[in-house]
């Protein structure tokens, strides 16, 4: 039963060393940064604002305001600018569509559209009020319209998933769990006829027929009639977070351990197709070999450690892309763990992958995201929105 092994790939690619340069950052920096040791940096959290109700998600709003958005687990949506603080006030509140009765459900992602300066239309995940179903929607902040874009059947509590981003051509991302409960007894994950245990890709810029959304024509499985045309990439347990890197379009996924291994996996632009190993693999163990396939290549994680050694459960975050802390920490992902709060980096080299701890951050961190600048924040289930930030540790002599 083969393993697909990743190797290296180089983080400067010409794409990426172009976005970069067009978002103010100078060689200079990202070389410093490379220079820094990822075990002398120390993740720092500064609070900027309290209040929140059971924040689930965080954005940028993406308009050239500065403004933050963060999700409300009961079916709101909150904005922050860091000069004026935490609105009063909720920017959409869709409760009355939001079922929130157990731990996991609820409103679970927010994202906004590469012509949100225009539209005031976000996109938003939760679980509906009728039967619990994940939902991915567009809503009129102007006119207060809602959409329903796509549903797909939830009938456990847990595993919903629910983060959402777009790409630099305006696709957008739906991270679905496997359905829930232990070991994901129908193997959703692996069955590509159903888009629990994916992230999804679709175009909502567009209409095809009578579907509100188009499906772009290189998702891996839109030639094949058994399979769901949006499945981007399969075999995921719940990736309560994931996040697209500004720099080259590759995701980065935390993807939830079942009681062995929480795991960060990593895939190209291109990788279309990758088939992440849950529930025939745990991290990089067997985790069900009934549900191993002959001849399947399986991603192998680019990071993992120990559920209950090291944590309950991450908290995928995002590489840092930001200016204020470049010449520290630019290309470094940062995740966390809901139990432990430990600060994980992981960074791409050359000849593959480095990872250290960092610190921590504060208790029962649910969510990281970042700014329109690409600063990065992070919320807490009693409510706190704490801005990251990063400093080189003092070298003992």
């Amino acid at each position: 039963m083969p393993r697909h092994h990743r190797t290296g790939r180089s983080l400067l690619t010409l794409g990426a060393a172009a976005a970069l340069v067009a978002a103010g950052f100078t060689a200079q920096a990202q070389q410093a940064a490379a220079d820094v040791p990822l075990d002398s940096l120390n993740a720092t959290a500064t609070e900027a604002a309290s209040g929140l109700d059971f924040p689930t998600a965080l954005t940028g709003a993406g308009d050239g305001s500065g403004d933050l958005l963060v999700t409300e687990k009961k079916g709101t949506v909150r904005s922050y600018h860091p000069d004026t603080g935490l609105a009063e006030q909720p920017l959409l509140d869709i409760s009355d569509l939001v079922t929130s009765e157990s731990s996991e459900r609820g409103l679970l992602g927010v994202a906004t559209g590469p012509d949100f300066a225009d539209t005031h239309e976000v996109y938003v995940a939760y679980t509906a009020v009728e039967d619990g179903a994940v939902t991915l929607a567009r809503h009129g902040l102007d006119d207060d319209s809602h959409e329903v874009l796509l549903q797909h059947e939830h009938l456990a509590a847990n595993h919903n998933g629910g983060q959402l981003a777009f790409d630099s051509e305006g696709l957008l991302h739906w991270g679905i769990g496997d359905g829930g409960m232990a070991g994901d007894p129908d193997d959703n994950a692996q069955s590509t006829d159903t888009l629990l245990g994916k992230i999804l890709r679709i175009d909502p810029s567009q209409q095809c027929g009578e579907q509100p959304y188009c499906v772009p024509e290189d998702n891996p499985f839109v030639d094949d009639s058994e399979a769901r045309s949006e499945i981007w990439t399969y075999g995921l347990r719940n990736p309560w977070k994931f996040s697209l890197d500004t720099a080259d379009d590759s995701l980065w996924i935390g993807d939830v351990g079942q009681n062995a291994w929480e795991e960060v996996d990593h895939l190209a632009a291109d990788q279309a197709g990758a088939n992440l190993g849950w529930s025939c693999y745990e991290g990089t163990e067997v985790y069900d070999e009934t549900r191993c396939r002959d001849g399947e290549e399986y991603v192998d994680p680019v990071f993992t450690y120990a559920t209950n050694e090291d944590g309950c459960a991450i908290i995928g975050g995002h590489v840092y892309r930001g200016e204020q802390y470049a010449d520290l920490a630019d290309g470094v992902y940062l995740a966390t763990d809901y139990c432990s709060a430990t600060a994980f980096a992981v960074r791409e080299t050359s000849e593959g992958y480095e990872s250290a701890t960092i610190g921590e951050l504060p208790e029962a961190p649910t969510a990281l995201g970042t700014s329109e600048k690409g600063e990065q924040y992070v919320v807490t289930e009693s409510g706190g929105l704490y801005a990251v930030g990063f400093e080189e540790a003092g070298t003992e002599g």
